[in-house]
């Protein structure tokens, strides 16, 4: 029976609502896995780090999907579920071009700039060119990157969670393949591993526009459109969370980068690369929950059903911290196994991973709930909460723990430095739950 956002909602249907959202971000976050186990294993450890060294900036100027994915996402679920049909469709097209255009121009200069911003971050010879090379090749697929971002979270709220679960395989499996291809037998190297990625992204991007152009049994089909400021700015402020949050763990990738670079040089930053890449599928699942249930928590909300909306926060508080324990379990049990996959044919590099990786598991413990947290406010409407829950996680705990816990601890206290954050963002999402609990009548 089709799952319909006006239903009720217990445990089991919630969980297969929201399962293809959470399978798509982690076929998501595979480009980059996929990516770095080829890299590292076929090409070496310096263009390994190079890789990682420039993803933060290229990740920064991709971020606007989020935002008019899950900022969109919301504002069009709250207008059907007060019964406006058709200027849902007229929302749902305009974020969907305003953001194809602006994806054009975001690439545009981030090619002609990656260069200088690559040697500004600290990269430089070798390192410098791979940087250059790796990214231009994969801002030329920046707009198709910014709509398969954006779709993964219109997808849901068209009610077709599982085409956009097929999509977003669909685009995983090519660009495993291609890798395969392109790096394991071609040898094509650093060129090979990025057109792989650019290219699962055509098709994650695009495959979702000829779908909602053309006649079809969702809620949404893209349509000649107006402008609508009002709708629009709401959106933004709305999906600035997402926007706050993809831009600051970004900047903190590069600071991170920075101080591995000062504690441990280009190994310190191959071994965060493997954390960052094992470090997105676990939270995929997190992110995935939480955009998958969103537009649930909208339409009731908008919809003035009190009732739902406080079962629906108490049963996702039980399943996200059921997650979360898992996970810790996960990633303590499977550190050596992860590691040896990416970094098994240096040993000292091996070690180095190793050790952070075992600290770095324990941030799944609290991350869940400050990411759950700030995309339920998103849902709500609330995007200043939202907003607020992103920045002090994924930027100032983060920067204060990473700048200070090193002097006190050498490159030990880079790896407690995520703990540390998350333990700090889950208290302040707490607090914020409770506060607007009147507010909302969950």
């Amino acid at each position: 029976m089709k799952i319909q956002l006006s239903d009720h909602f217990n445990y089991g249907k919630l969980l297969r609502f929201t399962l293809p959202s959470i399978i798509m971000m982690i076929f998501t976050s595979i480009y980059g896995v996929v990516d770095g186990f080829f890299v590292s294993n076929f090409v070496g450890k310096t263009p390994f780090a190079a890789v990682n060294f420039i993803m933060p900036f290229l990740m920064i100027l991709g971020a606007i999907g989020f935002m008019f994915g899950t900022g969109g996402s919301a504002i069009i679920a709250i207008t059907m579920g007060a019964g406006e049909k058709e200027k849902a469709q007229r929302l749902f097209s305009l974020f969907v071009y305003l953001s194809f255009g602006c994806g054009i121009v975001i690439a545009v200069l981030g090619i002609v700039f990656i260069r200088p911003v690559g040697a500004l971050l600290g990269a430089e010879g070798v390192m410098l060119d791979n940087c250059v090379l790796y990214g231009r090749i994969i801002l030329a697929a920046l707009p198709a990157f910014i709509l398969q971002y954006e779709f993964q979270s219109f997808f849901i709220t068209a009610e077709k969670p599982q085409l956009g679960l097929a999509v977003t395989v669909a685009a995983g499996v090519s660009n495993m393949v291609l890798d395969a291809v392109f790096v394991g037998v071609f040898r094509w190297g650093l060129v090979g591993a990025a057109a792989a990625t650019a290219f699962s992204q055509l098709v994650g991007g695009i495959v979702p526009v000829v779908y909602f152009l053309r006649p079809n049994t969702s809620l949404l089909r893209l349509t000649r459109t107006k402008y609508d400021g009002r709708a629009l700015l709401k959106a933004c402020t709305n999906g600035s969370s997402e926007l706050m949050s993809s831009i600051s763990m970004s900047i903190v990738g590069m600071l991170y980068n920075a101080q591995l670079m000062k504690y441990a040089g280009e190994d310190g930053v191959a071994a965060y690369g493997v954390l960052m890449y094992v470090s997105m599928i676990f939270l995929a699942v997190f992110i995935g929950y939480s955009v998958g249930v969103a537009p649930v928590i909208s339409y009731h909300y908008g919809a003035g059903n009190h009732g739902e909306l406080k079962g629906l926060l108490r049963k996702s508080l039980i399943l996200v911290g059921t997650f979360s324990v898992g996970m810790v379990a996960l990633g303590e049990v499977l550190a050596r196994p992860l590691s040896m996959i990416f970094v098994g044919y240096d040993q000292g590099l091996l070690e180095l991973t190793l050790r952070g990786f075992l600290v770095y598991s324990f941030s799944f413990l609290f991350a869940g709930l400050a990411i759950y947290g700030s995309s339920f406010f998103t849902a709500l409407g609330n995007g200043l909460v939202s907003a607020l829950i992103s920045f002090l996680r994924t930027l100032v705990f983060q920067m204060a723990a990473v700048l200070l816990l090193p002097l006190i601890w050498g490159i030990d206290g880079i790896w407690v430095s995520i703990v540390a954050a998350e333990l700090m963002a889950a208290v302040v999402t707490i607090l914020f739950l409770v506060g607007m609990k009147g507010k909302y009548h969950y």
